[in-house]
This record gives C-alpha cells, structure tokens and sequence, in this order.
C-alpha cells in the first residue's frame, strides 16, 4: 500500500538498520507457532543481568483487520487493532494497554504518490498529539514529526529530515530535540549479490557541543548468515553474525567491547528467534 516516500520513520532507516539492528546485550528467545484457524501465537523471553521479562503476544487477521494481543510478565495487556485501507491510501491504528487508563491511542497514516501523512491523538482529557508528514519522491524527500502537549500547551517534539535516495545510495539529515541537534547518515549498498553495505551517522549536539560518530558496515558469507560491525569515536567496538539455520528461525550472536576500558569484560548477547 505504502506509495512515495512513505513515512518520516522512514527516512535514513537503511542507516538506522545497518548500525544498530541486532546489536544487544540481553539473551532473547522467540517461539512462533499457528494454531489451525490460523492464530500467531509469540512467546518472547528476555534476560537482562538478573532480571527475567516475558510476553505472550496472539495475532489473529481477518480481511484488512489484524488484532494484536500482548500479555507481559507486569500483568500489563496490550491491544492493537490495525484496519487496512478502510479508505484508498488509509490505514487506522488503535491500541490501548489494560489496566492504564490514559493509554488508549488513535493512529491515521495516510498515504499517496507525494506524501505520507501519519497523526496520532491520546484518547484522554488532555491529550498528546501527534503529527509527522513527508513530501517529496522517492528521490527526494523532506519531512517533519511534531507532538503538542494540550494539557501543558507546549510542543513536546519538534524535529525535520531530509532524505535522498538514488539507486544504491540513501543519505539522511536530521534536525532534532527542537533545534539542538543535527544529525547527517548515509547507507551505501556496495554489492547486491553479497548484500554487502556501508553506513556512517554522525550527531552534534549544540547545547554540549559534542561530536557522535559511527561507523558500520554489513556483509553476508553465504546466503544464510551475514555479520556486522561497528565503531564509534568513543572506542567502543562491536559485531554480529547472524545465521538463518532454517526459514524464518534465525540465531543471532553480537558482541561489544570498550577498547578505552579493554580491562571490562566484553558485553555479549544471543538471540534464538524460531518460526515453523
């Protein structure tokens, strides 16, 4: 459905992707199974240090309707209701979390040739809105993504991207936390048989007048496992290697190491995710 340049959580996600997608730290285990009327059924157990969170999410669709349910080891039960295309070009989103009484959320995203809208309101008496929007091609896009605050009657975000796009190169600029930092990343696709890649970012923050620079590239050995690595100017240094054993059900091993405190021991996560 999604035509032109899609939504402003779009712009520069290559980057986004390539240099922090998979990196962790935590230990995670994925299960999805069908039940015969066709129910997705996702158990998701997460380890961090000592701490231990699960979820058990039900995914059921009917025609354009997909239902979310999520129970979390808080006792929390998130619901999200997503309807496709009610309208051309239109998809709605409502969610809310149980027993969180101000949660409840309505989404429009809209969608044509030269712009993707998308804007969100809290369902309470005071809510928080949403608005982000993107003009442009797929060549060239220019966007914005704002929040307004109605009980304080202050914007909450104000933040504008631009995107270029050609065909094995996407570069990204950003002007977020309202004005104070400014952000550049590029995605390089170097060879397409090997989905070999390159990106950088790079941030500075006016208020602190710090520098934030990262560096990540991406290639793949064999058709079914492919690694990753990065580094940033603060020395920290980390991989991934990532092997689909069977269709869908992927093993994921990252790594990062400080070599400013090479006396730390690395920090390493592991990430089992299997699908039938």
């Amino acid at each position: 459905m999604v035509k032109g340049p899609a939504l402003y959580s779009d712009i520069g996600k290559k980057a986004k992707d390539l240099l922090y997608k998979d990196y962790h730290s935590d230990h995670k285990f994925t299960l999805t199974t069908y039940t015969s009327n066709g129910v997705a059924l996702t158990s998701t157990g997460i380890k961090k240090g000592d701490l231990f969170l699960a979820d058990l999410t039900a995914q059921m669709k009917n025609k354009n309707i997909t239902t979310d349910i999520k129970v979390d080891t808080n006792s929390n039960l998130l619901t999200t209701i997503t309807v496709d295309e009610p309208a051309p070009g239109l998809k709605t989103i409502f969610s809310f979390i149980v027993p969180d009484q101000k949660s409840g959320k309505v989404e429009l995203q809209y969608f044509q040739d030269y712009a993707g809208i998308s804007t969100s309101i809290g369902l309470t008496a005071n809510p928080v809105v949403n608005f982000s929007g993107v003009v442009g091609s797929n060549t060239v896009a220019v966007g914005t993504d704002v929040a307004f605050d109605t009980a304080s009657g202050n914007f909450t975000k104000c933040n504008a991207g631009l995107n270029f796009t050609n065909a094995d190169l996407i570069a990204s600029l950003f002007v977020n936390d309202k004005g104070d930092k400014l952000t550049g990343s590029y995605f390089h696709l170097v060879s397409p048989l090997t989905n070999t890649a390159v990106g950088a970012e790079l941030s500075h923050s006016f208020s602190t007048n710090e520098n934030t620079l990262t560096i990540g590239t991406q290639h793949a050995l064999d058709p079914l496992t492919t690694v990753k690595g990065r580094v940033n100017n603060y020395g920290k240094v980390s991989a991934v290697i990532q092997h689909e054993w069977r269709p869908k059900s992927l093993f994921t091993i990252s790594g990062e190491v400080d070599t400013r405190a090479i006396e730390k021991s690395a920090k390493v996560g592991l990430a089992l995710a299997l699908k039938p």
